[in-house]
């Protein structure tokens, strides 16, 4: 019987070699994924580079990337769209606190007695379809042209979304669960922090990404009439002046901050709903 003896320089080498291919195998995953995902944004993005330089589209109404991302640099390097974020931040962020702090604890209210939603549903479905946009007229006789108006407008759009997934939520909410927790004695309200609450939080989640979206494009329509701070001010403001490049530098900005926001409210239920991942 013969036997091999393998010296440790050897045993080094082979371990090193593995890594290198894992390490190789792993990032040609990752580029084979960000293609998959990020492929057709990159190509729309170069295709409208090129055909703004080439004069495939018109350039006066759809300037080149450069010249966009110049015009967003210059606004923020010299302090001026850094103040309308902050403003228009403000004006949706408050809007959007306020609707989160109403719509949460009355939709857990209204999902668990159903008499309350029975008895609200039909007033609640009656504005919910009436236009945030339609009502903003209203809102400006009641309150004003100055920041209330505005707020209010948001508040009132991103109310219901939230609402709606909330109560949703916690009807959806397994019964066997809460008779089972029953049935071991546990109070009404460890039952709705340990069994309802937990199993209401992805629907309420739905609720506040497509309140976030909602947030801004009502913020724009509210900054365009009767104000003179904010992105959705400057977008109209150089749309009148012919200041195209700084229109699409504000509009570039939204789309930036309803990123930012969804990404940060992905990441909150990701830490929030963890057992969710793990009984998939």
């Amino acid at each position: 019987m013969t036997y091999q003896i393998l010296d440790a320089p050897a045993l080094q080498s082979g371990g090193a070699s593995s890594q290198r291919a894992d390490v190789l195998r792993r990032r040609r995953a990752g580029v084979a994924f960000a293609l998959r995902r990020y492929g057709l944004l990159a190509g729309f993005l170069a295709l409208w580079q090129i055909g703004a330089m080439l004069g495939w589209i018109n350039p006066t109404v759809f300037p080149p990337l450069d010249r966009i991302i110049a015009a967003t640099w210059t606004g923020l390097a010299g302090g001026a769209l850094l103040d309308d974020i902050a403003i228009s931040l403000q004006r949706s962020g408050l809007a959007y606190a306020a609707a989160v702090g109403l719509a949460i604890p009355l939709g857990l209210f209204m999902g668990q007695i159903r008499a309350v939603e029975q008895a609200l549903d039909p007033i609640l479905q009656f504005f919910r379809q009436t236009s945030a946009l339609a009502l903003y007229p209203v809102f400006i006789l009641l309150l004003g042209l100055g920041e209330a108006s505005k707020v209010f407008v948001i508040f009132w759009a991103t109310l219901f979304p939230i609402l709606l997934a909330t109560i949703g939520g916690v009807k959806e909410v397994d019964r066997k669960l809460i008779e089972m927790a029953t049935s071991f004695g546990a109070p009404r309200g460890t039952i709705f922090r340990r069994v309802v609450l937990p199993a209401s939080l992805p629907s309420i989640f739905v609720g506040l990404r497509l309140s976030a979206t909602t947030a801004l494009l009502l913020l724009i329509a509210a900054e365009m009439i009767g104000a003179n701070k904010g992105l959705g001010f400057q977008v109209m403001n150089a749309q009148y002046n012919f200041q195209i490049p700084q229109m699409f530098a504000a509009i570039l900005l939204l789309a930036l901050l309803g990123l930012t926001a969804n990404a940060a409210l992905v990441w909150l239920q990701r830490r929030l709903c963890r057992w969710a991942d793990l009984a998939r």
